[in-house]
């Protein structure tokens, strides 16, 4: 009785589950929030598709597609979360499927749902990373002078070792006691909404030339190399690059077992990030999309930063106003450093995702993958997200 009493709803409910607690429960629901929305990282996102959403439709693509892909995102989020509370277990996605699917399909459809989502994981940890390594690229590049200038360009083993050397830190870093990744996630958030809005402030203001409202919310671009005049079907690829930022927001669930009445908090973790990043993710988009003057330039691989739209636009703004684009680098930075704790996030969800699915034994030698460390951390989890990170981008070698 005294046990039970010491127990928060989201403690109880995982054990009427059926499931023995084994991470330390200790992250509150700004924690909870601050993880998801560190996947999420808005400001990576949008920078990383950004090409994707000139290219397919311009910038109606975004200004609008945002919205289209926000309501969906939201009403999924909204259904994730109800049955966050339900079922908070680190398991997330695959034990739902589990409970809801009914007896006949309940393995089928946990099997399929589990691998789609930790193989998934897998894949967006090692992207996260490589966009980090991408960011870093284009930063070495215009710190030397640009595409015109006597630039230095990082060549393909480069860039996997620094990729690799980006995992490992991240692999140091979750292997660390959750009461300080804690603090990292809580840095995290702060980073990415201050950051968001040192660069949507400053690029518009330091910029000498903007579009008009006009062009950013009507202007289409059906040139885009696929010879299709089809406009809506143009408009639904460019949806892809808001449907690759909205993603993530699921990190909320695998972190339930160690957040307080996680019952309650992963939902609210799930729908906090979805809602503040529809917001945030509107503004930077305004910003990048009212200083995105003659797209067909900023795409073009003979520009500086060598067809990185979003770099192009913050080393031009600054070059065109002061003569040098060190505050575009700078600016760089902001994102660059977000997108690592970004990375870090997915590979702190992911480690959860396989430490519940080795729970369940779905994952060749389970008993391995599934050990906890004194400290509540599943360390061989953590270590098999690392090294997998790394294996998928060896083939751009």
């Amino acid at each position: 009785m005294v046990e039970a009493a010491a127990m928060d709803s989201g403690e109880k409910r995982l054990r009427d589950l059926g499931n023995k607690p084994e991470l330390r429960r200790t992250l509150s629901v700004l924690s909870n929030f601050a993880f998801s929305y560190a996947v999420l990282c808005i400001v990576a996102g949008i920078t990383v598709v950004f090409n994707i959403a000139l290219t397919y439709g311009g910038t109606v693509s975004l200004v609008w597609g945002w919205f289209v892909v926000g309501f969906f995102t939201l009403c999924v989020g909204a259904s994730m979360a109800e049955i966050c509370s339900a079922y908070p277990t680190s398991g997330g996605l695959y034990f739902w499927s589990a409970q809801l699917a009914g007896p006949k399909w309940k393995p089928f459809a946990s099997w399929v749902t589990g691998w789609f989502n930790v193989v998934g994981q897998w894949a967006v940890s090692c992207v996260s990373t490589f966009a980090c390594v991408q960011i870093l690229q284009v930063i070495v590049l215009l710190a030397t002078g640009g595409v015109n200038g006597s630039s230095y360009v990082l060549n393909k083993n480069q860039a996997v070792a620094i990729h690799g050397a980006l995992v490992v830190s991240i692999g140091l870093l979750n292997s660390l006691p959750i009461q300080i990744v804690d603090y990292v996630g809580l840095f995290a958030v702060a980073w990415n909404v201050v950051g968001a809005f040192v660069v949507i402030i400053v690029i518009p203001s330091v910029a000498l030339q903007r579009n008009s409202a006009s062009f950013v919310f009507t202007s289409f671009n059906v040139n885009s190399g696929l010879g299709l005049p089809s406009k809506p079907y143009l408009f639904l690829i460019g949806l892809l690059a808001g449907q690759f930022t909205l993603s993530g927001f699921d990190a909320s669930a695998h972190l339930t077992e160690e957040t307080k009445a996680s019952d309650r908090n992963g939902a609210y973790g799930i729908l906090g990030s979805i809602i503040i990043s529809l917001l945030v993710g509107y503004a930077y988009i305004l910003a990048l999309c009212f200083t995105a003057v003659n797209p067909a330039a900023l795409l073009d691989p003979g520009n500086d930063a060598g067809g990185y739209a979003v770099a192009q636009i913050f080393y031009q703004v600054f070059k065109d106003r002061y003569g040098s684009g060190t505050g575009g680098i700078l600016c760089l930075g902001i994102i660059a450093v977000a997108v690592y704790f970004c990375s870090a996030s997915c590979i702190l969800s992911n480690s959860r995702m396989v430490y519940a699915f080795s729970r369940d034994r779905a994952i060749p030698y389970s008993k391995f993958w599934h050990k906890v460390k004194g400290d509540g951390v599943p360390i061989n989890a953590v270590w098999l997200s690392v090294v997998i990170a790394f294996l998928f981008v060896l083939p751009v070698r």
